[in-house]
Formats: structure tokens, C-alpha cells, sequence
């Protein structure tokens, strides 16, 4: 069991961010029901877009925010399961981006009169936000989980996937909390007034950023850090034979 004093901290603060999280999701798809016409299909394009912020917000986000978290709130499980986890939750992750992005467009294009794409600085960061959560999807496979690498060549990629994986994240948030304040510009009425539905985006915005905050943080104080098993040494030892 493990005693360290610190980890009563992280405990609390992990349940924490998990409760922000789902708050978060439950607040995105109430202010889509109740304000923004609920879902639909490709009969109906502009409902058809409110998968989008309501996936993005589940995969790129939360499940993103996860996979990250994984291997600090699960710390006593191996470290091939861990693995495992990691790369299962960005999975989830990625069809449900593919799913929002295809919401959008299909808002766009199928609408009677059609809408042009990617001209928004949001549209822009969220793409760079996607590709980059692909491309880390690919190397982190091919260098951690795949057979066949080199312990030497996983160390010093570790740094680089790590860096880039919280910059991916924190990328995704930036454009999700430019792409909530672009549709409340373009849908919500008397924005400038604060009505309720204008009061429901601008707080899925604060947990947009709370969320990620606290993600951040848990995955980058050293007191937090998953101390190495004796499993661990066995992977290790594996790899490089």
C-alpha cells in the first residue's frame, strides 16, 4: 500500500478533476439540449453540428485528459497494462474526434446554403490540435508499445512524447474554448445581455480550463510521479534483449 503523504493529495485532487470532468460534459450537453436544439442527423445539419462540440469535448478533453492521468491514478497496476490503458483510451479518443469532425463538416456542407471551411483561427488550432494528437498516437505506438525498440531510443523519446502529449492537450482546450465562444457569438441571443444560455458556454468554458489545469498540474508535480515496480525492471531487461 502505498503510504506516502503526498499521495493523499493526489487522491483528492484526482477524484477532484474527475468530478470536473464529467460537470463539464453533463453542463456541454444540457446547454445543447436545452438551448442549442439537441442532436441530429445529416437531415438536419445545423442540429447535426452540436455533436461537435459535445464529442470534442468527451474525446479530445476528457478521455485525452485520461489518458494522460493514467499511469499517475492507476499507479499500482503493471506497467504493460498501463500501456495498455494508455493507448485503449486515446483509441476511444480518436473516434470520437473523426465522429465530431465529421458533425462539423457535414454542418457546413450539407447546409441549404453551404458554409465555408477552415477560415477561423479555431478551425486551425483544432486541426493542429487533431494531427498532432495523431501523430503522437503513431510514435508513441511504434516507440512504447510496439515490439522491437530499443530501451535507449524509448528514453530519450520519452521527453519528446510527453511534451508534446501535454501540448496537444492544452492545444485542443485553447481551440475548444475559441470554438464555444465563436458559436455563442453566432447562436446565442443578446450574448452581450448574459442569458442563460450565454451564462451555461461561458462556465463550460472555466471547466474547460479548470479541468485541464489540474491535469496538468497532477501530471507534472514530481511528488506525484508513479514509482517504478520490480516489474518494471522486467520489461525493461526484455526490451533490450
Amino acid at each position: 500500500m502505498d503510504t506516502d503523504p503526498a499521495m493523499a493529495n493526489f487522491k483528492v485532487l484526482f477524484v477532484l478533476t474527475q468530478l470536473i470532468g464529467l460537470t463539464m460534459i453533463v453542463l456541454m450537453g444540457c446547454w445543447i439540449g436545452v438551448h442549442m436544439g439537441g442532436l441530429a442527423g445529416t437531415s438536419n445539419p445545423s442540429i447535426e453540428f452540436n455533436w461537435h462540440p459535445l464529442l470534442m469535448t468527451i474525446g479530445l478533453i476528457f478521455l485525452y485528459g485520461n489518458a494522460i492521468l493514467v499511469y499517475r491514478g492507476f499507479r499500482s497496476l503493471r506497467k504493460k497494462t498501463l500501456k495498455l490503458c494508455h493507448a485503449a483510451i486515446h483509441v476511444v479518443a480518436f473516434i470520437l474526434t473523426v465522429l465530431a469532425l465529421v458533425a462539423v463538416f457535414d454542418s457546413h456542407n450539407l447546409a441549404p446554403k453551404p458554409i465555408a471551411n477552415m477560415y477561423s483561427l479555431h478551425s486551425w488550432l483544432g486541426l493542429a490540435a487533431v494531427i498532432m494528437f495523431c501523430l503522437q498516437y503513431v510514435a508513441g505506438f511504434a516507440a512504447f508499445l510496439a515490439p522491437g525498440a530499443k530501451q535507449s531510443v524509448r528514453a530519450a523519446l520519452l521527453p519528446i512524447h510527453v511534451y508534446f502529449g501535454l501540448f496537444g492537450f492544452i492545444l485542443a482546450i485553447a481551440a475548444a474554448l475559441m470554438g464555444i465562444t465563436e458559436k455563442a457569438i453566432f447562436s446565442v441571443k443578446d450574448y452581450s445581455n448574459l442569458p442563460s444560455s450565454g451564462v451555461m458556454v461561458n462556465l463550460c468554458g472555466v471547466l474547460y480550463v479548470t479541468f485541464g489545469a489540474l491535469v496538468v498540474y497532477l501530471v507534472t508535480n514530481p511528488n506525484y510521479k508513479r514509482k517504478p515496480m520490480p516489474e518494471d525492471t522486467v520489461l525493461l531487461t526484455s526490451a533490450n534483449d
